[in-house]
């Protein structure tokens, strides 16, 4: 047995919003929202709603750790089933206990779905996991963006207490600098007597 990602979006939609989909959305719900207790008792599944009645509720599924055997309350078992549906060549006794678990995980197996869905699967993976580069890309950008500024910031400040004032075309060389750079320079200046000293480094890095 082979089970589709509850993490890829068109899989979700598949195991929790088709039409035999209630008793698993209530247990879902309830085990996320509700801690397990049974508040919701029906629900209509559609897909549109006013903006006003919207409410987000996000899972960190990095920060759950409980393995198979460890899981104890309704919503380790639905986080994990979340978390680990495509890893799993069977359906475990311990996911198996909740009816609608084991409901959404027969959904969720590639071996009842069409060559299109199975294809279609994969494709939003792939989508989802480049969308997922992307964003760890600009996050790691953004760390070194963050890096470069403040390295700017303290050289240019120590500059201005060592020589005072500094030429504005000085300054637009030094935010140029890469961060290797700058990092060289936050030693090097150490070594200069007048500014004149720091024209000749920059001139050195700009050959």
């Amino acid at each position: 047995m082979n089970f589709i990602s509850p993490k890829v979006d068109y899989a979700f939609k598949k195991i929790f919003g088709s039409e035999q989909s209630q008793a698993i959305l209530i247990s879902f719900l309830n085990a996320i929202i509700y801690g397990g207790h049974q508040i919701i008792q029906s629900l209509t599944i559609k897909f549109e709603y006013p903006d006003a009645e919207l409410q987000l509720f996000f899972i960190e599924l990095p920060k759950f750790k409980k393995t198979l055997s460890e899981l104890s309350s309704l919503s380790d078992k639905w986080i994990y089933f979340i978390k680990e549906a495509a890893t799993l060549d069977t359906i475990p006794d311990k996911l198996g206990e909740v009816n609608e678990i084991e409901l959404a995980l027969t959904i969720a197996n590639q071996a009842e779905m069409t060559v299109e869905e199975l294809e279609f699967v994969d494709r939003r993976a792939m989508m989802l996991q480049d969308e997922k580069g992307r964003i760890t890309y600009a996050q790691e950008e953004g760390r070194k963006e963050g890096q470069i500024t403040e390295a700017i910031t303290l050289i240019l400040r120590q500059l201005k207490k060592r020589f005072g004032e500094i030429p504005m075309a000085i300054t637009s060389q030094i935010e140029a600098l890469s961060i290797e750079d700058l990092e060289s320079l936050g030693e090097d200046f150490l070594d200069f007597n007048r500014l004149a000293d720091l024209e000749h480094w920059l001139e050195a890095r700009g050959d």
